[in-house]
């Protein structure tokens, strides 16, 4: 043991004589709070002393022009609740604390605790009874506003940030959200844009507000990812809205769509009987977890001769999508899985509804924005791992797109 670390634990049990209770320590006029109070005092008094250029009671300070003048009392926030403390004053009232400013009325942290509570999905209201309920801090309202609206320049500065030129994989799908934008309340789509990049990690490339999710908003949002530097992609897994396809492949001619095969089975099902609807699982599982394209084809016509007379519907279906749904079938079985679901996008949505269940409706697409961008920065810290086998589909990419594959 070093004697500096001596001299703390000698400090630190110094401090913790006598103590019986945890009030001693975490109490309104406990320890921690006493400790806080004193080291932002002396933090401030030797700003002031920077300030001045002598300490106090110095001879030098005679004649300075400018001089100490008291203290005036002031009340700030802190993770622990309210503090009140006392700052120094210049006779000439130009001193100009760092550590807690004029003007401000919390210290690092407060903030952040704020945002963090905001990105889990509560309310400002929520937020409010939080605080006060497990710190005894008493906020209004429009404080956690202003707090949570600095957010808005950062979800800008990401939105417009530069994209990495290749993502071999990019996943596309929207979620509903309720709104109170022009009045009354009403479903808005929220559209999000998933990639993987070279490395083989998801990343977040951005999210969109409309009305209602279709192609042609959806045509806007490629064109917003090629401008910010995305050239090129070999796969896009999509589900299976009317016109998707068509509008990728405008903005990027090269890229393979794949539709989503849970989506899939989903409308599928729809036709089905809930009695049946197992044993008609099981028959579209053997299509796509066939081993190649041809005994795919195969099980598709197995399934026909079997399920036409009652559901004709459902074959005829996917020999219409036959050849977006069978793209992942270029691929080794072990990716395929990542290939031929939007299983990526849809965990990330799942996350992302969890937060939006306990809020009703937004008042405006700002206070959306906001949600869903803390959430996704939660959410984001999660993937620390590539995608499964990813060296062998990087392989398989460029055994295929060699000559757009610049590792």
């Amino acid at each position: 043991m070093t004697s500096d670390t001596a001299k703390q634990d000698a400090l630190l049990d110094e401090l913790l004589k006598g103590y019986t209770n945890p009030k001693d320590i975490l109490g309104e006029h406990g320890l921690l709070k006493q400790l806080t109070r004193r080291l932002v005092e002396r933090a401030l008094e030797a700003e002031m002393t920077a300030h001045l250029g002598y300490a106090p009671h110095a001879p030098e300070g005679r004649g300075s022009g400018n001089s100490r003048n008291g203290k005036s009392a002031k009340t700030i926030q802190t993770e622990t609740g309210p503090l009140a403390i006392e700052v120094p004053r210049d006779r000439n009232g130009d001193f100009e604390p760092q550590l807690v400013s004029k003007r401000q009325r919390r210290l690092e942290g407060f903030d952040e605790k704020v945002l963090a509570l905001y990105a889990r999905g509560l309310s400002t209201r929520g937020i409010q009874g939080h605080l006060e309920e497990l710190y005894g801090v008493e906020v209004s309202p429009t404080l956690i506003s202003n707090v949570t609206e600095s957010v808005l320049a950062d979800v800008k500065a990401w939105q417009s940030r530069p994209l990495a030129s290749v993502y071999p994989i990019l996943y596309f799908d929207a979620l509903i959200v309720k709104s109170r934008e022009a009045g009354p309340v009403k479903n808005k789509a929220v559209y999000l844009a998933l990639g993987v990049n070279l490395q083989g990690e998801k990343e977040r490339l951005g999210l969109w507000i409309a009305d209602t999710e279709g192609a042609k908003f959806w045509l806007s949002v490629f064109t917003e990812l090629k401008n910010r530097g995305v050239q090129d992609g070999f796969i896009a897994c999509v589900d299976g809205l009317k016109g998707l396809p068509e509008a990728i492949e405008t903005v990027f001619p090269n890229i393979q769509v794949q539709r989503c095969i849970v989506h899939k089975v989903r409308h599928s099902l729809q036709y089905v009987t809930w009695k049946e609807r197992k044993a008609v699982a099981k028959d579209l599982r053997a299509i796509y977890g066939a081993a190649t394209l041809t005994e795919a084809e195969a099980a598709l016509a197995r399934f026909a001769d079997t399920w036409d007379a009652k559901y004709p519907a459902i074959s005829q279906s996917w020999r219409a999508d036959w050849t977006r749904l069978t793209v992942f079938f270029d691929y080794p079985p072990e990716i395929r899985k990542v290939l031929y679901t939007t299983n990526a996008i849809e965990s990330l949505n799942f996350s992302l509804r969890k937060l939006l269940k306990t809020r009703g409706a937004f008042p405006n697409d700002e206070a959306i924005l906001k949600v869903l961008y803390l959430g996704l920065q939660r959410i984001e810290k999660k993937w620390t791992m590539p995608i499964q086998d990813w060296k062998r589909a990087l392989n398989h990419f460029v055994i295929l797109f060699g000559n757009r594959v610049t590792l």
